[in-house]
């Protein structure tokens, strides 16, 4: 099983609204960036992630799994663009901010310090049990 960390605007498109998608889950679509993309390539059924808060909150308020491989986003008609479908696992007890990850020596090297702007990145094993312990989540 490998991690990640799925990046959203809660205004556009927040926790709430994956919690919402049940077990059906929901494609994770509008993603237009190659490096994003070709991450989602390479995640395999259930794979977790990490759901993240952007704009305001910078916060990860969740963990997900992948329920369906890369395929075509049905967003677009451009075959470039793949997307995979994420349901939702755990809401986090305490959300854990940008601030308290780069706070943590530990992990000074995440994708998530040294890329901010990413919207799909992976998590290292260590850095999934050390984000999950300080939320509150099961590994």
């Amino acid at each position: 099983m490998r991690y990640w960390l799925f990046k959203s605007e809660p205004s556009t498109w927040g926790w709430n609204d994956q919690v919402a998608k049940g077990e059906a889950g929901e494609e994770w679509d509008g993603v237009r960036n190659y490096q994003a993309r070709n991450f989602m390539r390479e995640m395999a059924l259930g794979d977790r992630g990490f759901f993240y808060h952007s704009q305001k909150e910078k916060a990860v308020v969740g963990t997900v799994e992948v329920i369906a491989t890369a395929h075509p986003d049905s967003k677009t008609d451009d075959p470039r663009w793949e997307c995979v479908d994420i349901k939702a696992i755990e809401g986090a007890k305490t959300p854990v901010t940008l601030d308290m990850i780069k706070g943590d020596l530990r992990l000074a090297d995440m994708v998530l310090v040294k890329n901010s702007r990413l919207s799909v990145q992976p998590v290292t094993e260590e850095e999934w049990r050390i984000i999950c312990d300080m939320a509150g989540l099961t590994p």
